[in-house]
């Protein structure tokens, strides 16, 4: 498998419990993890399969530590890199902009060339709209550990074997 760079919020306490899930279940593998406090432009080029985490705050709003890397990733060099993006929310209190951090990320990395796979179904999700949709899918893995934890790890452990064929 090609090198994977795994780029999330340390600070945010779920993101960062779902990222160390997330590596977990890739096993042994050559995975690069990178606070997104702390990157710069050229962690993101070094790696030729690239997994972004976030929440989503307040009223469908990224993060911080997103908000103030995003401007200088305008023009990354992206072409023929897959981006994988898996994204927290709370569809029961913010049922309209459900995990739009998954859509807001997703942008700015397809306008950087990227191609973003790991799309995943909405179904077994009830929210009145979110930016993470195309198409009637996420355009990466929807989390939501205050309304349904219960099903994380299965979603989790579904995602990344769907990673696992689309990463190569």
């Amino acid at each position: 498998m090609k090198k994977i760079g795994l780029f999330y919020g340390t600070s945010t306490v779920k993101t960062a419990e779902i990222a160390k899930k997330i590596q977990a279940a890739f096993g042994d593998t050559t995975m690069g993890v990178v606070a997104i406090e702390e990157a710069w432009r050229k962690d993101f080029e070094g790696y030729d399969n690239i997994i972004l985490g976030t929440s989503t705050w307040f009223d469908g709003e990224l993060p911080t530590y997103w908000d103030e890397i995003l401007p200088d990733l305008d023009d990354l060099k992206l072409k023929g890199k897959k981006v994988a993006i898996f994204g927290l929310g709370n569809q029961v209190d913010y049922p309209e902009n459900f995990v739009d951090g998954i859509g807001l990320l997703a942008e700015t990395f397809e306008a950087g060339g990227a191609t973003i796979v790991g799309l995943t179904s909405t179904e077994g999700y009830t929210f009145e709209k979110s930016k993470a949709l195309r198409d009637g899918k996420f355009l990466g893995l929807a989390i939501d550990i205050d309304t349904q934890a219960d099903k994380t790890d299965k979603r989790i452990s579904d995602w990344v074997a769907q990673l696992k064929k689309e990463f190569n």
